[in-house]
């Protein structure tokens, strides 16, 4: 861990010499190549929500887990071909820098920008939370500080590199984290398998407890197998941390091989979402480790008692990887919400962006951690409910509207406040225990299919938004 974090410090030290600009700050001055682009939006991808909470939900729920992840290889794929062109053309023609910026370009609508950045903080606030509240679990696990202090430890490290460096030295140290990921996440499965007798005794063990675990649907049911299958799926197309990638390619030759260098890139890294659930649910099984209080310990819990120390290290590192890589892009993308998109929505012409960009990074942080130790947060439930959130608001006005000559602006804001509300107000609603949808069906997936509907319906009622010219050359601040 010591080693880790002194590789992150480097590169911190050499980004900030680096970052001169808000194009740097903010989009890594449009120079990344293939690989660095695939294996930055891979661990920017897998999150403490993959790490953490994924063996958590293996543990409570088996095989449902797995409809979360299915959907990879198609949707970085779907991603690649429906958004990496345009937004990249906007990029180098029209000066965008930001997704909401890109929703603003297309629509011609400073409202539309507005409406996408709002929606972008809300979600962005609890994702980051998810990822705090994670790294509090690690670093609790392994030196022994207690939760809360380990959520701010972690912070305090992920904010060293993000205000300097801003989003190039995230890049840079994703690269970095992706290779400890992937090799953490090859041992931790190695090693699980290998701990439990193979996945057969393993899956035998689980059987013989509970049938539902490895059930086609798993413990969840079908409704939730296949509610998560569409959010997951479709909602990966408008993930703003991944889609703000596509902002910084060098050209776009690089999205040729793209999507299949982030493909093998999780395929490895999501060995570990699979394998330490599984492993640690058939261990409470046989005795070996009491029942875990928090499905969230599952993770923690199969590091500290079941693998050799040095190998734990490493887990730990690639764990802590997954969670600061995702949290540094999260960071950047809601700074460029806060100073630039936000401001450019209500007639303000954007100014010091370079400062003011690294001060919105420090109060999103504080607006995050301070979620992240509201009572009762768990690390899948914020995980589920950033992610429904983004892909409620943004997948209709920005996945479809990007490809769909007859979308509005009308369309757009109607969708994204139609996908702010149903999830919003939903989500209070099941938290509080005053209504959950049947079958373990999440509001996310209800509002994501509300929001489409408006979004067409409203846009066929009134006359299309401007097409895209991608060879203007007028430039948004």
């Amino acid at each position: 861990m010591a080693a880790y974090l002194a590789v992150l410090v480097g590169i911190a030290a050499w980004a900030a010499r680096r970052t001169r600009t808000a194009t740097d700050f903010f989009v890594a001055g449009r120079g990344l190549g293939t690989v660095v682009l695939g294996v930055s939006a891979m661990a920017a991808t897998l999150s403490g929500f993959t790490f953490v909470g994924g063996p958590g939900l293996f543990y409570g729920l088996g095989a449902t887990a797995l409809y979360i992840v299915l959907p990879a290889s198609l949707t970085n794929t779907l991603g690649a071909w429906s958004l990496a062109r345009p937004l990249h053309d906007l990029g180098r023609t029209r000066g965008v820098i930001t997704i909401p910026g890109a929703i603003g370009a297309r629509y011609e609508s400073r409202a539309a920008q507005g409406w996408a950045a709002a929606a972008i903080l809300v979600a962005l606030i609890g994702y980051i939370a998810t990822n705090f509240l994670a790294l509090g679990y690690v670093l609790d696990a392994v030196l022994g500080v207690g939760l809360s202090a380990g959520i701010w430890i972690g912070a305090a490290a992920v904010l060293a590199y993000t205000v300097a460096g801003g989003i190039l030295a995230g890049v840079y140290a994703d690269v970095f984290q992706g290779v400890v990921m992937a090799a953490a996440s090859v041992a931790a499965c190695w090693y699980a398998l290998r701990s439990g007798g193979g996945l057969g005794t393993i899956s035998a063990t689980l059987a013989a407890s509970d049938t539902s675990l490895l059930s086609p649907w798993g413990k969840g049911g079908a409704l939730m197998a296949l509610s998560w299958f569409f959010v997951f799926g479709v909602g990966s197309l408008a993930q703003p941390h991944i889609a703000h990638k596509y902002l910084m390619a060098r050209d776009v030759e690089r999205f040729r091989w793209y999507p299949m260098v982030m493909t093998v890139a999780m395929t490895l890294a999501l060995l570990l979402y699979l394998t330490v659930g599984l492993a640690a649910k058939a261990m409470v099984v046989r005795g070996d480790i009491p029942p875990l209080t928090r499905n969230d310990d599952a993770m923690p819990a199969f590091l500290v008692h079941a693998v050799p120390v040095s190998l734990g290290g490493l887990v730990f590192a690639g764990v802590a990887a997954a969670i600061m890589s995702t949290v540094n892009s999260f960071l950047s993308v809601g700074a460029a919400a806060l100073m630039h998109d936000l401001p450019y929505a209500l007639g303000r012409t954007p100014s010091n962006e370079l400062r003011k960009g690294r001060t919105a990074t420090l109060v999103l942080a504080v607006a995050a951690i301070a979620v992240a130790h509201a009572p009762g947060a768990q690390v899948a439930f914020l995980g589920v409910f950033g992610y429904g959130l983004f892909a409620s608001t943004l997948v209709p006005a920005l996945a479809v509207g990007l490809n769909w000559p007859g979308a509005t602006a009308r369309g757009a804001i109607a969708s994204i406040t139609t996908g702010l509300v149903v999830t919003l107000g939903g989500e209070s609603l099941s938290f509080a225990g005053l209504y959950v949808l049947p079958a373990g069906v999440p509001w996310s997936g209800v509002a994501l299919i509300a929001a489409l509907l408006v979004f067409v319906g409203v846009s066929l009622t009134g006359s299309a938004s401007p097409p895209l010219r991608s060879g203007d050359s007028t430039r948004l601040p």
